[in-house]
């Protein structure tokens, strides 16, 4: 219940952005929003030789964007990046088709509030949610919404670039960040059972949405974590620095048409002692929901 009501927060919080702006159209909000697919297929007969195989993928992606002002001095930034794809694989031998697996999975929601002060920097507080549509770790079990990263956060923020809808925003606060992950205990009998992780610690976070052509748009996050504390302390490297730096380029072929990029690098030493890379490129449809 704990965890349900955090999560409900996250979304009431964003919610709270996005009706008053919806309500009245107000030029001082800032309002994207725009949702894409893209599907590549091939594939062959049962009298086919040679070895080849055929594959269907898709992926889908929604980018959502809206900041304005709820009070004269408080101003609301809520992002959403919503992302889903399969890939399907024929047999080589049988042409027939095989389970389809999973290839990009992304949940992330954010909302923050600042309070504009006049100062160098403002006050600001935020949430933000990560997690999966579908965990398939496990291929006999599947959890949908898992596992789940909470981030509380507060502390000052800086616009550092503005122009009309293009902005570069810096933060640093404190943070306190509690994994929710439902594992499995018993693959036979389906039976999973919740950990709770929580660390505090430093956090920096950078938001760039700049448009390096009349085509060609450029978002881009960087996460830095620094833990001081965790609750468990057989964690390997739990002291280790968190870094999460995405990009999306996204290029305007024809009002219907679109070219997204997604980069992906991930330094996470409890996980793995090396980097992670993760590149997502897209041809495809897209609608601009706003």
């Amino acid at each position: 219940m704990k965890t349900m009501a955090k999560v409900v927060a996250v979304i009431g919080l964003a919610l709270v952005s996005y009706c008053p702006a919806m309500a009245q159209e107000n030029p001082a909000w800032n309002k994207s929003a725009d949702l894409n697919l893209a599907v590549t297929q091939n594939s062959y007969s049962n009298s086919w030789v040679g070895g080849e195989a055929g594959s269907a993928s898709w992926v889908s992606n929604l980018n959502f964007l809206i900041e304005g002002p709820l009070a004269p001095k408080w101003i609301s930034k809520s992002t959403a990046k919503l992302s889903f794809g399969q890939m399907h694989i024929q047999d080589m031998e049988t042409k027939h088709w095989k389970k389809p697996v999973k290839s990009t999975d992304l949940i992330d929601l954010e909302s923050t509030l600042r309070y504009l002060t006049g100062w160098f920097v403002d006050p600001y507080v935020a949430l933000r949610l990560e997690s999966e549509f579908l965990d398939a770790s496990v291929p006999t079990v599947n959890r949908y919404i898992n596992p789940m990263l909470l981030t509380e956060s507060t502390g000052f923020t800086r616009r550092l670039y503005e122009k009309e809808k293009q902005f570069i925003d810096s933060r640093i606060g404190l943070a306190i960040r509690e994994e929710f992950d439902r594992r499995v205990v018993d693959t036979a009998a389906r039976t999973t059972k919740t950990t709770t992780t929580t660390d505090g610690g430093l956090e920096s976070v950078t938001d760039v949405s700049i448009n390096l052509h009349a085509r060609i748009g450029w978002t881009s996050k960087l996460s830095i974590f620094k833990p001081l504390t965790v609750s468990d302390k057989t964690v390997p490297h739990w002291p280790a620095i968190h870094v999460n730096w995405e990009n999306i380029l996204a290029a305007t072929v024809t009002k219907y048409i679109t070219v997204n990029l997604y980069v992906q690098w991930l330094y996470d030493k409890p996980i793995d002692h090396r980097g992670r890379f993760k590149e997502t490129l897209a041809l495809g449809f897209t609608y601009d929901l706003m």
